[in-house]
């Protein structure tokens, strides 16, 4: 009985230490910090001028490719099915000067917005800088977070999508 209890509690401490090692530093349930952007057209807005639409932040970069896998199915199942409803998608570059993102657009084929996200400052609002970048953050038409993925697992994915499909309607 001692050694079972000792292993748990050893579970427990990991769990709670190392957490599911996500990076994240916002959680679901929390208010989506605020900030402004620059889109890859020199357009600027901040994440407040999209209260009343669903919104999601895709945390990528063109060296990524996990993210160069994830972003055809983005634009698919999210932009393409939902620009017209009230969901806003917006890719936020890492840290990469606007040649190289306008490259990685031209080469993935996304029509979605893209913005930059020069030192990582926007990223390190939702996740530790160290933390890899392929992820999204779904936010509610308050401006709350509802669902947080990292990489591109298949489950994960499909989460999100159920989870953005009941937003909308």
């Amino acid at each position: 009985m001692k050694i079972r209890n000792s292993v748990f509690f050893i579970f427990l401490f990991s769990f709670f230490i190392f957490g599911n090692n996500s990076g994240y530093i916002v959680k679901v349930g929390d208010m989506a910090p605020d900030f402004e952007m620059e889109f890859i057209d020199g357009a600027k807005s901040r994440l407040s001028d999209y209260r009343g639409q669903i919104v999601i932040l895709q945390f990528t970069a063109s060296w990524c490719s996990v993210c160069r896998l994830e972003m055809p199915h983005l634009e698919k199942d999210v932009w393409q099915k939902y620009k017209d409803q009230g969901v806003m998608l917006i890719g936020v570059d890492r840290d990469e000067p606007l040649e190289t993102v306008l490259k990685f657009q031209k080469d993935i084929g996304t029509t979605y917005p893209l913005a930059l996200d020069p030192g990582a400052n926007i990223f390190g609002l939702f996740a530790n800088k160290e933390a890899g970048v392929t992820r999204n953050v779904v936010i509610d038409k308050s401006g709350k977070i509802v669902f947080l993925t990292r990489l591109f697992e298949e489950k994960e994915y499909q989460q999100m999508l159920k989870v953005i499909a009941g937003l909308v309607s």
